[in-house]
């Protein structure tokens, strides 16, 4: 069967099905160092019934399917390893409802983030989930993302209400609903969140929406070392502080920083942080928050109320992995992610730059410290298997650390095609239950195949 030939005879629109070698080549891939696969054929719907036709094609003539947002994924989620079919979401980018007084929005899955703020500031909302990139929603409640305001609002799972999913054959469900809660029957929301496409297609997202804070304070405290910043990190989540963000970056990361934005940061582990809400309580939680730090040894101490200065220390948290990539043109990025209880954050940073330094490897520590998630980034040449080696060990070692310690693989970049391994170690018999579930919704296995699930579960 002729594929593309039969795609563009069901769309009506030869435009929106490609086979032109740079967009297959800009969809076999993602921003890790996973290698690159193309799919045979990328097609870019328009509506959910499109949608369910081509699944529903798909599924008939056993055609892999793999869903693409912005292509923002770093453990090889989008990456075509069978081929197939890419389905490009970008064009299901509409804002379907927006209901302020209920604080909720209809969104398609193709819209980003900055994309549905940028239509909300005005109503006096935001959406909070914010990974970094300008992630598409539907990719990052296929992942479960999260990020700089998780301590504060937590991940995609506590801001979706309801999804719109087409499932492998074509069949359109909706699970959910406006209200914020519901004990209905079972909380089929929270299986498609994180399943990475692998149990179906997202549609259309219901989410929750948060009120502008009042007052917002940003501030910056300066450590020696590490495993300081980190003890200072544990005591203010410990301590009940109502933080916005709290964000650990060392000193390889700021040097990064520095130079690929030409700032001026002191090159020592950092804590970045915010606070928002009434102003009095926002001011006392900056003083108490400055009081922790320095018990725990911080040197230098920085606040902004500025919006515009406030928002230039965010952008140079957010370009870091950018900033890193740029020290090492022409190596594969490589970047691992755990997260582990509070108490055990300090220690688990520690040792991952022990292993960093025993490896004799440059790699980068930073993360979303206020809920125990932190990342580890290296680049590597790909023509030196040793530099690879070296890497893979140390995001081993990291990510047993956490396995040992009650943490998980995964604080919120998914499992992909690096992490199977480490899912079968944290889960053990409950991925059989995965793979069950997989094998019921995916009989034919057309969604995302090789992903999260061994072939042949």
């Amino acid at each position: 069967m002729d594929i593309v030939s039969a795609l563009k005879n069901l769309l009506n629109d030869g435009e929106r099905v490609s086979t032109n070698p740079a967009i297959l080549e800009q969809h076999s891939k993602d921003l890790t160092y996973h290698e690159p696969h193309a799919p045979d054929v990328v097609v870019f719907p328009q509506s959910t019934i499109e949608v369910s036709q081509i699944l529903q094609l798909a599924h008939q003539h056993r055609i892999p399917v793999v869903p693409f947002g912005m292509g923002t994924s770093l453990e090889g989620h989008v990456i075509p390893v069978r081929g197939g079919i890419s389905l490009d979401m970008s064009r299901m980018n509409k804002m379907v409802e927006l209901r302020p007084e209920d604080f909720l929005v209809r969104v398609q899955p193709g819209m980003t983030r900055e994309q549905l703020n940028q239509k909300l500031k005005k109503h006096g909302l935001f959406f909070p989930v914010d990974p970094g990139a300008d992630a598409s929603l539907g990719g990052m409640a296929a992942t479960n993302a999260s990020g700089t305001n998780a301590v504060r609002y937590g991940g995609m799972k506590d801001q979706v209400l309801g999804l719109e999913v087409v499932l492998a054959g074509g069949r359109i469900i909706r699970t959910g609903s406006m209200a914020v809660k519901s004990a209905a029957g079972y909380q089929l929301t929270n299986l498609f969140i994180g399943s990475e496409g692998t149990l179906g297609v997202i549609t259309e997202l219901t989410l929750k929406l948060s009120a502008i804070p009042e007052a917002v304070v940003a501030a910056r405290a300066v450590f020696d070392d590490i495993g300081q910043a980190g003890q200072a990190a544990a005591e203010m989540i410990s301590s009940g502080l109502a933080i916005g963000r709290i964000e650990l970056v060392d000193a390889y990361t700021i040097r990064a920083v520095n130079q690929y934005k030409q700032t001026d940061y002191t090159e020592q582990p950092t804590l970045f942080l915010e606070f928002s809400g009434r102003p009095a309580s926002v001011e006392e939680d900056v003083q108490l928050a400055k009081e922790m730090t320095r018990h725990n040894g911080a040197k230098a101490w920085e606040e902004e109320r500025d919006s515009l200065r406030r928002a230039r220390l965010w952008e140079a948290r957010h370009q870091a992995a950018l900033a890193i990539i740029a020290r090492s043109p022409g190596k594969k990025h490589m970047v691992t992610d755990v997260c582990v209880p509070i108490s055990v954050l300090p220690e688990a940073i520690v040792q991952a730059r022990s292993e960093i330094e025993r490896h004799q490897l440059e790699a980068a520590i930073l993360g979303h410290v206020g809920d125990g998630n932190f990342h580890v980034a290296f680049c590597f040449d790909p023509d030196h298997p040793d530099e690879r080696n070296k890497a893979l060990a140390v995001n081993e070692a990291v990510v047993n650390f956490a396995l040992a310690h009650g943490g998980t693989c995964t604080g919120e970049h998914g499992i992909g095609l690096g992490k199977i391994k480490y899912l079968e170690v944290q889960y053990g018999p409950a991925v059989e239950v995965m793979a069950a579930l997989k094998q019921t919704l995916d009989p034919r296995h057309i969604l995302n195949p090789g992903k999260i699930i061994r072939t042949g579960m």
